[in-house]
């Protein structure tokens, strides 16, 4: 009898253990195909769109026994890390790619798969001591930051506004921020020659911080995780001051004018080649709009990451 009761009982608990696996219960570092994950993803690009990046990489990491390296060289240096013999992964990128780096990629032969990843507002930040500037049309925030207008002082702008020279921010010409301001908001007009531009965005919130006459330039998210050090300037686009927010900020929005998309730009070879970018890619776009609003960036429609995971899923 004791045997019977013990033969029961073994397959009780095997039941338990189908019943189990059957449900889930495998290897968390299987990826969508069920093949157990390692190795390594590179990203490379865009200042902009790193913290996004990171913190997805941050929680993917956590599920994965997959080593995930995000460095921001910008979005230009990091099409050139892409667009290269044995490059990078994805390139994230704050603008879309530009026909002569499509033209490189197809003399590579590398298939690439563009994936908008949020949207992102251009935020004119200055000095928390600026009492005078906190609104600004559109026009005045053009002027200020283009070289034709001549805006030296503070009082070019407006004549109560004080006699002061205004000093000009923003990031320097490998990122796509500053690519933006200079193609979709001054339309390909020189900015300032005395504009200070800077690589690190960091750097561009400690100097305009310090600076009572600064005004600068960056995404949402910089100004978004610096509010304690900077302020942000209200833009009137023709109906009333606007300001920047993840509500303000979105394709039909009441900052439409400044806002953009961002990217990042899978290398489809590797994603055929590699499961892990591939896994990676699918979680990016999964787990999109969850970290876009934790990170200072408007998430896309359901109807945008649902598109990209058809393509994506299109490649297995």
């Amino acid at each position: 009898m004791k045997s019977l009761k013990k033969m029961s009982l073994l397959l009780i608990l095997a039941a338990v253990m189908v019943f189990t696996a059957a449900c889930g219960g495998g290897d968390s570092n299987e990826g969508g195909n069920g093949e157990e994950l390692e190795g390594s993803v590179v990203i490379d690009g865009s200042g902009t769109v790193y913290p996004f990046m990171a913190r997805m990489a941050e929680n993917y990491m956590g599920e994965q026994d997959v080593s995930v390296e995000v460095s921001r060289s910008g979005t230009s240096a990091g099409f050139k890390k892409f667009l290269a013999e044995d490059g990078t992964d994805f390139n994230n990128a704050s603008r879309q790619i530009k026909d002569e780096e499509k033209a490189k990629a197809e003399e590579l032969g590398i298939d690439v798969q563009e994936l908008k990843v949020a949207l992102d507002g251009i935020t004119i930040v200055i000095n928390k001591e600026n009492d005078w500037a906190a609104e600004l049309t559109q026009q005045e925030v053009v002027d200020i930051f283009l070289a034709s207008a001549g805006k030296k002082k503070w009082s070019d702008v407006r004549a109560e506004f004080p006699d002061e020279e205004i000093k000009t921010y923003g990031p320097n010409e490998n990122h796509g921020t500053y690519e933006f301001m200079y193609e979709s908001i001054l339309h390909e007009q020189d900015l300032p020659e005395n504009i200070n531009l800077q690589q690190d965005y960091s750097t561009l919130v400690d100097l305009v911080s310090k600076d009572k006459n600064a005004i600068g330039f960056f995404g949402y998210g910089y100004y978004e995780s610096n509010k304690d050090k900077l302020g942000a300037v209200k833009v009137d686009f023709g109906n009333g001051p606007v300001e920047p927010s993840l509500d303000s900020i979105k394709e039909d929005g009441a900052y439409a004018p400044f806002t953009r998309p961002v990217f990042t730009y899978l290398n489809v070879n590797h994603a055929k080649e590699k499961p892990q970018v591939l896994d990676y890619a699918i979680y990016t776009m999964e787990n999109a709009q969850d970290i876009a609003a934790e990170t200072g960036f408007a998430p896309l429609t359901d109807e945008d990451v649902q598109t990209s995971l058809e393509t994506l899923n299109g490649l297995k």
